[in-house]
């Protein structure tokens, strides 16, 4: 006698296993981490500060 297999567990597993996959390919191809996005607006405001206070003189 065979084992009794619930397709829906499977279906499930294989649609997060999609889901994960292109959530990982998204991180990669648009994330930064919170810490990359803190340091270049830190860069971009201090050049901006910088060019400012080269013209006023």
């Amino acid at each position: 006698m065979s084992n009794v297999t619930n397709l829906n567990r499977f279906r499930k597993v294989r649609a997060r296993d999609e889901k994960r996959t292109k959530a990982d390919e998204n991180a990669v191809k648009f994330g930064r981490t919170k810490a990359q996005k803190t340091l270049e607006k830190a860069r971009a405001e201090k050049a901006e500060r910088d060019l400012d206070g080269k013209s006023k003189s």
